[in-house]
C-alpha cells in the first residue's frame, strides 16, 4: 500500500481542485457566450456530457500530448516515437513527418520478442505465406488451423494444465470468459487492482461482485467468510458457486500476488480461483512459468489460468488454462471463441515459436539467457531508482516499476522531458489509477542492454532532482 503524506495530499488535492475550479469557470461563462446562437438539435440531450466529458475537456487535454503517442518502429529496446505538434492548446494534435529515436521504457516487450528474431520471424513469415494475414473465420467454422491446435496444446503443456483455449485478444479472453464461468445467484470476490477486462467480465456476468483490498489475504478471508455465512441477497440460499480472481503481477504496481495464502483461504471456503498471468507468464520463473514457479504453487491447485500473448511472447491473442472439461465446456459456450475471429495465424506461429524458444526447444540456450536477463535487467533498474531516492511500487524479479509523482503537474512535466531526453516513459494519472496516486511507470526488457538501462536512469534521475520527485527520507539516507 502507497502511504501518502499529508503535505503530499493536500498539495495535489489542491491542485486538482484548482484545475477543476478554472474547468468549471471556463465552462460557465462558454455557455453564457453561446447563449444567443441557435441550436441545431433543440430537445436532443448531448452525447457526451457528465464528469467523464468535463475531465475529458478540461484536465487530460491538457496533457493529451503524453498519450497516445504514435511510433513508427518495432516496440524494441529503442523505438521511433513520431513527432507531434498543436496549434489549438492541445486540443488536436497534428503528426508530423519527423521521428525521435528514444529509449522504450513503455512497452511489454518483456523477453524481446517483439522486433526481428533469429528463430521467430522466418517461421512468422512463413506462415503468413501459408495461412495469409488472417483466417477471416470464427474458431467452429474455418478459423481454426493446425498452428492454432499446436498453440493450445503447448501452452497447455507450458503452463501445466490438461488443456487450454486461446482467443484474438488478452482483454476479451476476461471480458468474455468470466461471465460463461458464473452467472447470477454466483458470487465473485475480485482484487481491488484487477484490471478493467476482468472488472467488465465480472459485471456482464450477472453474478453479485464483493471487492478485497488489493493482494491481502486476510481481508479475502473476511469478505469470504461473511458472504458464506449471508449467502444470496435477499433469499440467503447457499451461493451456487464462489469464484476468487487475482492477478499474477498487477499491472500498475508491479507487485506479485501472495497466492500460496490465497490458495488456502480458497481451499478453506470451497472457492474457485481464477488468475490472470498477463504480466507475469513468461517474464517470471526460473524457466518462465510465471508467478506459480516463482512462489513455488502447484498449477493444479489453480482452477482457471489466463494469459496473454502480447507480453512476453511479442504476439497478441490470450488464452485459458485449466481442466478439459473447462476448455471443453468454454468451446461450446463462449461467444469470444463462437462469434469472434480466431486470432491471426502469423499471431499464433509467433507465440509459438517463443514459447519454444523458452522451452529451449529451438536448439539453442537464448530463451533461458533471455529469462536471466530480464531479471538482471529488473533487479538492477529498480535498485538504482531506490538508491536515487525514488519511490518505487512492487517486488524484486518484477519487470514492471512505477514510481510514484503524485501531483497532476508532475505528470506532464516528466513525461514531456523524458521525451526532450530520448527516453519514452509511460505516465498513468486518474481515472486509471486513484486521484491521489498519480504516477510513471517503465517496463523493462531483456533486450535493454546495461548501457541502455544506465542512460536512462540518468535522465530520470536529472529530472527527478528538477521536478523534486525523490523521497525526502531516502535522499536524507543517501545524504
Amino acid at each position: 500500500m502507497v502511504k501518502i503524506s499529508f503535505f503530499t495530499s493536500l498539495t495535489t488535492r489542491f491542485s486538482f481542485f484548482l484545475l477543476f475550479a478554472f474547468g468549471k469557470m471556463r465552462d460557465f461563462f462558454n455557455i453564457i457566450q453561446d447563449f444567443r446562437k441557435s441550436k441545431k438539435l433543440v430537445g436532443y440531450a448531448p452525447i457526451c456530457s457528465g464528469m467523464e466529458d468535463f475531465y475529458t475537456r478540461r484536465v487530460y487535454h491538457r496533457a493529451q500530448d503524453c498519450a497516445n503517442r504514435p511510433i513508427s518502429s518495432a516496440p524494441d529496446s529503442w523505438i521511433d516515437v513520431v513527432e507531434r505538434y498543436s496549434n489549438d492548446n492541445n486540443k488536436t494534435l497534428h503528426r508530423t513527418s519527423n521521428s525521435t529515436r528514444c529509449i522504450n521504457l513503455g512497452s511489454y516487450n518483456y523477453l524481446g520478442f517483439a522486433s526481428t528474431d533469429e528463430y521467430c520471424t522466418p517461421h512468422v513469415i512463413e506462415s503468413l505465406k501459408k495461412y495469409s494475414v488472417s483466417t477471416c473465420s470464427v474458431r467452429v467454422d474455418g478459423g481454426t488451423t493446425k498452428i492454432h491446435s499446436e498453440l493450445e496444446e503447448l501452452v497447455a503443456r507450458f503452463v501445466g494444465k490438461p488443456a487450454a483455449i486461446i482467443f484474438g485478444t488478452g482483454y476479451v479472453t476476461n471480458s468474455a470468459v468470466i461471465p460463461v464461468l458464473i452467472e447470477k445467484g454466483g458470487l465473485i470476490i475480485s482484487d481491488s487492482l484487477n484490471h478493467n477486462s476482468i472488472v467488465n467480465g465480472a459485471r456482464e456476468s450477472g453474478a453479485t461482485v464483493h471487492v478485497f483490498q488489493s493482494n491481502n489475504p486476510a481481508h479475502l478471508e473476511v469478505v469470504l467468510r461473511e458472504q458464506v455465512a449471508a449467502g444470496q441477497p435477499q433469499t440467503h440460499k447457499p451461493w451456487k458457486k464462489i469464484l476468487v480472481i487475482v492477478e499474477g503481477i498487477y499491472s500498475m504496481e508491479g507487485e506479485f500476488c501472495r497466492l500460496p495464502e490465497i490458495i488456502a483461504i480458497c481451499k478453506k471456503y470451497k472457492a474457485y480461483t481464477y488468475i490472470d498471468e498477463a504480466h507475469s507468464m513468461g517474464a517470471v520463473g526460473k524457466t518462465g512459468r510465471g508467478v506459480c514457479e516463482l512462489l513455488g504453487v502447484d498449477p493444479a491447485d489453480i482452477d482457471i489460468m489466463m494469459g496473454t500473448f502480447s507480453k512476453s511472447f511479442g504476439s497478441c491473442g490470450g488464452y485459458i488454462a485449466a481442466s478439459k472439461e473447462i476448455v471443453r465446456y468454454l468451446k461450446h459456450a463462449c461467444p469470444a471463441h463462437l462469434y469472434a475471429t480466431s486470432m491471426s495465424p502469423p499471431a499464433v506461429e509467433q507465440a509459438i515459436c517463443a514459447l519454444k524458444v523458452i522451452l529451449g526447444e529451438d536448439g539453442s540456450n537464448r530463451g533461458a539467457m533471455k529469462l536471466a536477463k530480464i531479471r538482471e535487467n529488473s533487479n538492477f533498474f529498480r535498485s538504482e531508482l531506490k538508491r536515487m531516492g525514488f519511490e518505487v511500487l512492487g517486488d524484486n524479479d518484477s519487470p514492471v516499476m512505477p514510481i510514484m509523482l503524485y501531483n497532476p503537474a508532475k505528470v506532464p512535466y516528466f513525461s514531456r522531458e523524458c521525451l526532450r531526453h530520448k527516453v519514452a516513459v509511460v505516465v498513468v494519472a486518474y481515472p486509471a489509477v486513484p486521484l491521489l496516486l498519480n504516477r510513471a511507470r517503465f517496463c523493462i526488457s531483456a533486450s535493454h542492454s546495461r548501457e541502455d538501462l544506465v542512460k536512462a536512469l540518468e535522465v530520470i534521475s536529472k529530472i527527478g532532482d528538477l521536478n523534486k520527485m525523490h523521497a525526502e527520507d531516502n535522499r536524507k539516507k543517501l545524504e
